[in-house]
C-alpha cells in the first residue's frame, strides 16, 4: 500500500466532508486539537494510543494518520511495534494483521 497517497486521498474526501458539514467537522476538529496536545501523557503517548484504537478498530485511514503523527511526536519504530504487540495481546489475529499495516505505514512514512 501508499501510505502517502492514501493518506492524501483521505485529505481529499476530509476536504469534501468539511465543505458539506463545516459545523460538525470544526467540532471533531477542536476535540482533536484539545485531545492531542501536552498534559499529563505526552502527544507521542497520545499519539501511540490513538494509533491503537485504529489498530483494534481496523481503521486504516486512522492507522495512517496516528503514525504519521506519532512520527512527528518521536515515536520510533520500537515505541510503534511494542504498541502493535499491546494490539495484538487485546484485539488477537486482527489486531495482529492491521499491525503488520501499521509497521508498514511506519516504515513508508518515517
Amino acid at each position: 500500500m501508499d501510505w502517502k497517497a492514501a493518506l492524501g486521498e483521505s485529505n481529499n474526501n476530509l476536504e469534501k466532508l468539511r465543505e458539506s458539514h463545516a459545523s460538525a467537522a470544526k467540532g471533531f476538529s477542536a476535540l482533536h486539537q484539545a485531545t492531542l496536545k501536552d498534559g499529563a501523557l505526552s502527544v507521542k503517548d497520545k499519539e501511540l494510543q490513538a494509533l491503537a484504537i485504529g489498530i483494534v478498530k481496523q481503521c486504516m485511514d486512522c492507522i495512517g494518520f496516528h503514525v504519521k503523527a506519532a512520527i512527528a511526536a518521536g515515536a520510533t519504530r520500537d515505541e510503534v511495534a511494542e504498541t502493535i504487540g499491546v494490539c495484538m495481546m487485546m484485539g488477537g489475529g486482527p489486531a495482529y494483521m492491521y499491525g503488520a499495516k501499521a509497521l508498514e505505514a511506519y516504515d513508508q512514512l518515517a
